[in-house]
Formats: structure tokens, sequence, C-alpha cells
């Protein structure tokens, strides 16, 4: 396969790509390097199947040139950066849904017809305690960032139906682990090391959501892509459990040797405007396929705020 990764200096689509290059893959990386590292894909740019070009997708003519010759294309790139997206409310359209609307054209016109998107629970609005499995239909999305998620699965959808592209996205719960560099775990240890005494909490704490370890987020992808046949592919990705903000503020503290920590809370349940505070996604139909995390979100946290004070 010559796979064509975009965002694929960022945390997740690397460790894709690590995979990939593992197996024996030909792999170019498409990256603007705003939130992505080089560091994280170092150890591959000597390797002769491997190639790193810095670009943004909005350079269509850029885009279109370097993604010829390709077969599959994975499309992780987008604004990493929710808080961000609210003070800047065109970052999200362009970097999220313009972006993808120049992949699925670059594809079109170089003929490639495979691609496997990265979207997002946050697609399902405010579920409360719904448990939303991918048919799910009860709510509007609340953020910017779901809302471009939205578009960018409705456009893969209609590409797909009007030029016989074949298409697997995956909406993720939250994804955790190595090369995380951003996220209420990395967002809690950074605040401890500079005040070890009062930790402030956004929202109440009791915000509940699936957390996955990205090597079972890579093997989700992949196991998805190798056995599923349809025109159009739609899976959730989550972890078995979910577990709250105030659990993940103690792993924290456990983790860091921390005793006596004051927590302290920004009052509301969300914690920011857009957050949704309470998700429970159902992953039965990739489950019954036959993929299963290998953690529970408990135990990604603790795995990972390990792996974060290690670095």
């Amino acid at each position: 396969m010559k796979a064509f990764v975009t965002g694929g200096a960022g945390f997740i689509a690397s460790n894709l790509v690590d995979e990939l290059m593992d197996t024996g893959h030909t792999v170019t990386v498409y990256d603007n390097l705003s939130s992505g590292k080089k560091e994280f894909l170092a150890h591959h740019s000597e390797k002769a199947n491997f190639r790193l070009i810095k670009a943004d997708l909005l350079d269509s003519e850029r885009l279109c040139e370097v993604i010829k010759g390709h077969d599959f294309v994975f499309h992780f790139a987008a604004n990493p950066d929710v808080l961000r997206g609210l003070e800047e409310t065109d970052l999200d359209l362009k970097q999220n849904a313009i972006a993808t609307r120049n992949v699925l054209e670059a594809m079109r016109i170089n003929k490639i017809n495979r691609i496997m998107f990265s979207s997002s629970g946050t697609v399902y609005g405010n579920t409360g305690t719904d448990i939303a499995d991918e048919t799910y239909g009860g709510r509007l999305t609340i953020s910017l960032y779901g809302a471009s998620k939205v578009y960018s699965e409705h456009l893969i959808s209609a590409f797909s139906h009007i030029y016989g592209l074949q298409a697997w996205i995956f909406r993720f719960a939250n994804i955790i682990g190595n090369r995380q560099t951003h996220g209420v775990i990395f967002d809690f240890i950074n605040k401890l090391k500079n005040d070890p005494k009062e930790l402030l909490i956004l929202g109440d704490g009791r915000q509940t959501k699936h957390y996955l370890f990205v090597k079972d987020c890579i093997e989700g992808i992949l196991y998805g892509i190798e056995n599923s046949r349809e025109e159009m592919n739609i899976f959730n990705l989550a972890s078995v459990g979910t577990c709250d903000v105030n659990f993940i503020a103690n792993a924290v503290c456990e983790g860091m040797k921390l005793e006596n920590v004051n927590f302290t809370y920004s009052g509301s349940k969300q914690g920011w405007k857009g957050d949704v505070p309470v998700s429970y996604l159902s992953a039965k139909k990739i489950n019954t396929l036959g993929w299963k995390p290998r953690l529970t979100s408990e135990e990604a946290v603790r795995k990972t705020v390990s792996i974060l004070l290690e670095k």
C-alpha cells in the first residue's frame, strides 16, 4: 500500500505511521507542522519508503501534486486546539471542513478511491446519558469542532456516492497515550508542575467520558479497514467503561506522588462552551466485527499518566 497520511506528524497519526512503516508500507506524511512534531517521525526520516512533506491542506495545488500515485488516504489533519477555535470561528471551518474538501478533490482528480477519516464522538452532540451508536441522531452538535466533523462526514459520503470512493469513518472517543500534546491529562500534569498544591479543574469534575489508549485506537482503525467492505463504513471507537475528570485528577496526583492537593472548580457542568460533559459511545458494531480494546478507560488513564511523566 502507498499511504498518504494527512496530519501524520500529530499525536494519533504518528502512531499510525509507525504501524504502517513496521508492516512494510510506503508512507507519505503531509503536515503543516502547526501542531505536529517532526521528532515523532525522526526515526523514519532516512528510510526509502518514507517521505515527509511540510505543507498545508489549504494549498490545493501542492496537495494535488504530491498525493498523486498513492492508493489510500488516511485523513487525520484537523485543528486540535478546540479552545482556540472558540476565538477564531473560521479555524475549524478552514482546517477541518475545507481541508477535507480539498483532500477529496485531490483524490478525485488523481483517481484515488480509498479514504479513512478521523471523526469524533462530538458529532452526536450533547447526548446526556444516552448511549450513542452509529445510527444515533437525537441531538445537534454543540461545538464548532463537532460541526466541522459532521460536514466532513457528509462530504465524504457525497463524494463516495458520486465518484465511487470507499470510505472508513471512525468516530473517536477521547484518545490518550504516547506523544499526547494536549488534553486533560497533559494539562493537569503541567498545572501541577507549576503549582503542586492546587489544581484548577474546568467544569465540576464530574464530566464523564471514554478514554481510549492510542495503540488500541490504531489497532481498531486497521482492524475495521481490513474487515469491512461497504462503500461507507462507519464505526465508533471507544474503550470499555468510562471515568470522570475527578478520577483523572487523582490519578495524576498519585502518579506525581502529590498529596493533599486542593482541587478547585470553575463551577459549570461544561469544561468550556461546546464541551460535551457526559458522553457514552457504543462500540458494539466494531466489537461484533471482532475488535476489542486491550485497556479500559481507567487503565488507559493510568498508563498515559505514567508515559507522560516519564517524558
